[in-house]
């Protein structure tokens, strides 16, 4: 939604997806699957697969997909730049604590915080403190947020802002007061903030 095909800037529909270890990379995988039954052409970078078999078993959806895995993330920012017409970040979520200063995710994140094509980020944008925000995390311009908003987002500043949280059942939202938005039709995701 917040990327239709029409709307990107080059013909081919390319879009990379950075995915960390944990929780946080398992969705970006799925988010990859998803972009590429929507028509779009994800490349996938996951250096520190997870040993997990659920994991496993999306990567190799993926693979089945015919959806590449690149083996490095290239360090020269205009290489990502001038190839995908934007980047998911599924690197480090809400799971994250001290992730942002170990390796791999270190290093994607100083070389996501220089990319100049739009940046996705899934749940907590990689780098942020789930609670406090951005603590020298990137900045992404599109959020998001998985089940609720969490903390962190009031201090998100892109352009959009989205919830995708449909499936939540009615006791959990109940039991944290969660007060979820209207979902049209049979949209998944809804936006919460309007594109800027």
């Amino acid at each position: 939604q917040a990327f239709p095909l029409p709307s990107l800037p080059r013909r081919q529909p390319t879009v990379l997806v950075v995915c960390g270890p944990a929780q946080n990379g398992a969705i970006g995988l799925v988010c990859a699957r998803h972009l590429r039954i929507f028509d779009y052409e994800p490349t996938i970078f996951y250096p520190k697969r997870s040993p997990d078999p659920l994991y496993r078993d999306f990567t190799t959806q993926c693979e089945k997909m015919d959806i590449p895995f690149l083996s490095y993330l290239p360090t020269e920012v205009q290489l990502i730049n001038d190839a995908y017409n934007a980047v998911v970040d599924a690197v480090l979520g809400a799971e994250a604590e001290a992730g942002e200063g170990k390796e791999p995710c270190a290093t994607i994140l100083a070389t996501l915080k220089h990319v100049r094509i739009p940046i996705v980020s899934l749940d907590v944008p990689s780098g942020w403190d789930v609670e406090a925000g951005s603590s020298g995390g990137i900045s992404p311009d599109v959020l998001v947020s998985l089940s609720a908003p969490k903390q962190c987002a009031r201090r998100f500043l892109g352009r959009q802002h989205f919830v995708a949280g449909r499936f939540l059942p009615y006791d959990m939202q109940k039991k944290f007061e969660l007060n979820p938005p209207e979902y049209p039709g049979t949209e998944c995701v809804v936006a919460l903030r309007a594109p800027r």
